[in-house]
């Protein structure tokens, strides 16, 4: 979350028609082209027919709440709200409306993540503002009714499609109550018991008052016309069903783990170390409050050390992680007396590589030093880049730029030699994707903020748009088109409500299911995809793609392929296990015969 207002800019209208044909347009060109690219290097020598990766990132929506009312092509199926009876594909409440039920409960001496329930709510709270661009703030939203029923609710019956609303809280140890250990019933409940916390910029929160209502339960609905670019890919191309943010919580802590299938933690050179005692994390409520947390917030808590027992609020997590079948990967990957950020703190460097002090007053994160994937593909000489909207030269940067959507400024490994170069603004990528030559390997984008679909600051609709431009910029080149990959996804849901399973996989997660959608000429055609993923799939299927080995032996691209019940494709019978996208695509060949194909000595994983 980010409590600021940003510039918005003016987009050309893009017919949904002419981006469903043009999605649609060169399907098969690519067999015939086989876009190899003129260049002999690392990048080109890959398993698949994907020599170029684009990885969109925007923010801060959960699957049910962009796909809640899709409606998939003839014979295949999806788990949503539509499909579970929670809603009708009109919006209105479905058959089984109570399964999206928000309860109340009673937490008001240690932290629980599944507290004692005390009654639904009857009606929900109404939605809030919080810091919505051309509304008052941190107010009851007028536009919304003040007895909607107990469920999910759609959006655009009350706002337009193009509107601001309030943003949700989405924190780590609030993200676990909501949970609920399965009943994802008590979303409301946290927001307005707790909030953000309490050690937040003025006004701050306060147990009378967190600035929050019902916002979470709010959803866009595809069947009546909402986010129609996304419906177009979806109907064309693939998707996932079962995509997950990697970490319970917020941006922070999601985008560290996109770059590295792991957590970031305090440490000086290195070596893990105690924060700021105001900077570690304290759920436990304060006296004589229902759930108001002691230590927590944008300028209070963020660390926790889970292998710590009894350090506030890790005793819960930890025995509902080790309830479940399976064990917990790597005992919870709680190292020893390490304190790992769970939420929003600024990152080590600045976006020019200049170290940022440090200390109680700075919530900034010390340098990390654990190993990226832009380390493992440097190493291995596959091209890569990190374009984030707003960044500029990476001295004057916009109102655009997100600091800690650019995670790869957290490291020295980055920060400190030439491979900052390879951080830079969006408009580079532009210049980048006119040509095969010239686009990486692997590139990663994150949109310009008021671009990016984060709430509040944000809308949807620009965000389908500044996606649907980057697919006509890619295919404007029918070469790298024809190797191109695409994936557009979030990177957490944004505290929005989620109807869908979530695996236990260690102390920090997985998060909320959110959207991930595959363009690529190699896309399974209108496929939905129930193969379980998170963030660390990314990793996986960059990899298996260029050769590479799993990160580190904490990192989550270690986990097995899911094996599938055929009861329940959702949940995998060898769990903890996350899989590598590569189900969403269809090469022409076997899985097995993929990773049998022969590599050229030099190809080879350094030791």
């Amino acid at each position: 979350m980010k409590m600021r207002q940003w510039n918005t800019r003016k987009w050309p209208k893009i017919s949904v028609l002419a981006l469903s044909l043009a999605l649609v347009g060169q399907y098969n060109m690519a067999y015939a082209l086989g876009g190899q690219g003129d260049r002999d290097d690392a990048s080109e020598h890959t398993r698949t027919p994907i020599k170029h990766l684009i990885v969109i990132i925007g923010e801060n929506h959960t699957f049910d709440n962009l796909f809640g009312g899709y409606k998939p092509r003839h014979g295949q199926t999806i788990d949503n709200l539509l499909s579970e009876g929670i809603i009708n594909a009109d919006g209105t409440p479905g058959p089984n409306f109570a399964k999206g039920a928000q309860q109340q409960a009673s937490d008001n001496a240690i932290y629980m993540i599944d507290p004692v329930l005390t009654g639904p709510y009857n009606p929900l709270p109404q939605p809030a503002t919080t810091y919505a661009i051309g509304q008052p703030p941190r107010v009851a939203d007028a536009r919304f009714p003040a007895d909607l029923p107990n469920g999910p609710f759609q959006i655009t019956k009350y706002v337009p499609y193009d509107s601001h609303t309030g943003d949700p809280m989405h924190r780590f140890y609030q993200m676990w109550q909501q949970y609920d250990q399965g009943r994802n019933d008590l979303y409301v409940w946290v927001d307005k018991t707790v909030g953000i916390g309490p050690q937040n910029s003025a006004p701050a929160p306060t147990p009378a008052d967190t600035f929050q209502g019902s916002e979470a339960m709010g959803f866009y609905n595809m069947s009546t016309g909402d986010a129609p670019l996304f419906k177009a890919m979806a109907d064309h191309y693939a998707i996932s069903d079962n995509y997950h943010q990697a970490i319970m919580g917020g941006t922070g802590a999601n985008f560290i783990a996109i770059v590295t299938g792991d957590v970031a933690y305090h440490n000086t050179d290195g070596q893990p170390d105690m924060p700021p005692a105001n900077q570690i994390e304290n759920p436990d409520p304060q006296p004589g409050t229902n759930n108001f947390y002691t230590q927590d917030g944008y300028h209070g808590g963020s660390y926790s050390n889970c292998s710590d027992i009894n350090q506030p609020g890790v005793a819960p997590i930890m025995n509902y992680i080790n309830s479940q079948p399976g064990k917990a990967f790597n005992h919870g990957n709680c190292a020893p007396d390490t304190y790992y950020l769970l939420n929003n703190y600024g990152l080590g460097y600045t976006a020019s590589g200049t170290a940022k002090p440090l200390g109680a007053d700075q919530y900034t994160l010390p340098p990390q030093t654990m190993p990226t994937i832009a380390d493992a593909l440097s190493a291995k000489g596959v091209s890569w880049k990190w374009y984030s909207g707003g960044r500029n030269d990476g001295i004057n940067t916009t109102n655009e730029y997100c600091s800690i959507c650019d995670p790869l400024t957290g490291f020295k490994s980055i920060m400190t030699t030439s491979l900052k170069d390879n951080l830079q603004d969006v408009t580079q990528f532009y210049k980048d994707v006119t040509h095969v030559d010239t686009l990486p390997a692997v590139s990663f984008i994150r949109p310009f903020e008021s671009k990016a679909g984060h709430p509040a600051d944000a809308t949807v609709p620009d965000f389908e748009k500044f996606v649907a431009d980057i697919i006509q910029r890619v295919k404007s080149d029918k070469k790298a088109w024809a190797s191109t990959a695409i994936v557009i996804t979030t990177d957490e849901g944004g505290g929005y409500y989620d109807s869908g399973y979530i695996q236990p996989i260690d102390f920090f997660g997985d998060g909320t299911r959110i959207p991930l959608i595959v363009v690529s000429p190699f896309a399974k055609k209108g496929h939905v995809d129930h193969v379980y993923n998170d963030h660390a799939s990314i990793l996986k299927f960059i990899e298996e793609n260029w050769g590479l080995k799993p990160l580190s032996a904490r990192s989550r691209d270690n986990l097995p392929d899911p094996i599938a019940s055929r009861r329940n494709p959702y949940v995998p019978r060898n769990r903890p296990a996350i899989g590598d996208l590569m189900s969403l695509f269809n090469f022409g060949h076997d899985r097995d015969d993929l990773r049998a194909a022969a590599f050229h000595p030099h190809e080879g994983n350094d030791d």
